[in-house]
């Protein structure tokens, strides 16, 4: 079968399909995070300690950055269609042996296998958006299918923790291992097929020598790239020490962390939102007032953390302002990315976003031990900062390729 165009206006908007790729995110990135809210129970009956449990997390994240971008030039040529099939899959059996896995040492190489399903899956399904709209679409596409991501945090962790204490946690891993085959047969009746991924009508320009020469989109993807990791690091080192934050700068009791985090997750999905409806056509626009007003909510949080009137809605803007981040990036991603290399831009994508939860934890632990809580804005108005001069050199780039085109 030949490859599915990219979408054209006029085409229904492929809601079922797009769902479908949401529902299979939103089960990859739950089964990625389960182990954070299953922590003790793990731990007891494993018998290793809970921050060994807690690499798990890490285990996956590494097997991601390490992984994603061979194994995507490894099945290029490998139906889009049916490689995303078969990768819920394998995320599937990775639960599934963690459910039953007699030790630790098991658990971790379901975890690894897990991990590099879980980076082949995301840039597999980063690029499949572009071929089932158009240009114009992108945005809103972008946001439905990451839209799994951000009900993985709100809804599938917290159910499957609830699963978890209620039944042992190897029932809540079993259900995900379910839920992935329920998701695959979805796919493969729901889902438009994409054989392969589309080329350009253009040939390949080559060098005085024969070579190929360097795909004109990659200095604008690389700086994208390097964009999502400097956010994400900066998020991420503070965002993973939020709950120490908001009770000993705060004051919030920690019996309410868990309301207000939620709440934070809820307006993370009104962002997402936003970020479908208002700047689904110009993604770069969004995603420089959400780097713009994210650091006047932190710098509010952080000025304000005595008055909790103030910092605690300063804190819910900075969640509905983030939501919209992860969707524009993906989209602009999309809209720079020549169509030749755009499952090779979404593996650096997952890549760089991996580097940023992983770098950024990091990152806010040693400067939790070295300065203290009210490090951890300072670190990330600094990141976002650097978002900034980024995001100019972007549009700097951007121009330049524009004109040299035309």
């Amino acid at each position: 079968m030949a490859v599915v165009p990219t979408g054209a206006p006029g085409r229904p908007f492929p809601w079922g399909g797009l769902l479908v790729l949401a529902s299979a995110v939103f089960l990859s990135v739950t089964a990625e995070m389960l182990p954070t809210g299953l922590l003790p129970e793990m731990s007891a009956e494993l018998g290793v300690g809970q921050s060994q449990i807690g690499l798990l997390v890490s285990v996956f994240a590494f097997a991601v950055v390490l992984t994603s971008i061979p194994l995507s030039r490894l099945t290029r040529s490998v139906s889009r269609h049916r490689l995303i099939v078969l990768v819920l899959i394998v995320v599937s059996l990775s639960s599934a042996v963690t459910a039953i896995a007699p030790s630790f040492e098991i658990l971790v190489g379901a975890r690894i296998v897990g991990g590099m399903a879980h980076g082949l899956f995301w840039a597999v399904m980063g690029a499949y958006s572009g071929y089932l709209v158009p240009k114009e679409q992108l945005g809103r596409a972008v946001a439905i299918t990451t839209g799994g991501g951000t009900l993985a945090f709100v809804l599938g962790v917290p159910l499957g923790t609830v699963l978890g204490q209620a039944v042992g946690w190897r029932s809540a891993f079993g259900a995900i291992a379910v839920l992935c085959i329920v998701g695959a047969a979805l796919m493969l009746w729901l889902l438009p097929r994409v054989e392969r991924p589309a080329k350009s009508d253009a040939p390949a320009e080559r060098h005085p020598s024969g070579r190929r020469k360097l795909d004109a989109s990659v200095p604008a993807v690389a700086l994208l790239c390097l964009l999502a990791a400097v956010i994400m690091i900066g998020h991420y080192a503070f965002y993973t020490f939020i709950a120490p934050y908001l009770i000993g700068e705060l004051g919030v009791n920690s019996g309410d962390v868990g309301l207000l985090l939620a709440i934070y997750g809820i307006a993370g999905a009104g962002g997402l939102l936003l970020a479908g409806t208002v700047f689904g056509r110009h993604p770069t626009l969004g995603v420089v007032i959400g780097v713009a007003v994210t650091a006047i909510s932190v710098t509010v949080m952080a000025l304000f953390a005595a008055n909790p009137m103030i910092a605690i809605p300063a804190f819910v803007l900075w969640g509905l302002v983030f939501g919209t981040l992860p969707p524009l990036l993906g989209a602009r991603l999309l809209h720079v990315a020549s169509v030749d290399i755009r499952d090779t831009a979404s593996a650096f994508y997952s890549t760089s976003f991996n580097v940023g939860i992983g770098g950024g934890a990091l990152v806010g632990a040693a400067l939790l031990d070295g300065f203290g809580l009210t490090s951890l804005p300072v670190a990330y108005l600094i990141t976002l900062a650097l978002a900034g001069v980024l995001l100019v050199a972007a549009e700097l780039n951007s121009r330049r390729r524009s004109a040299r085109v035309s």
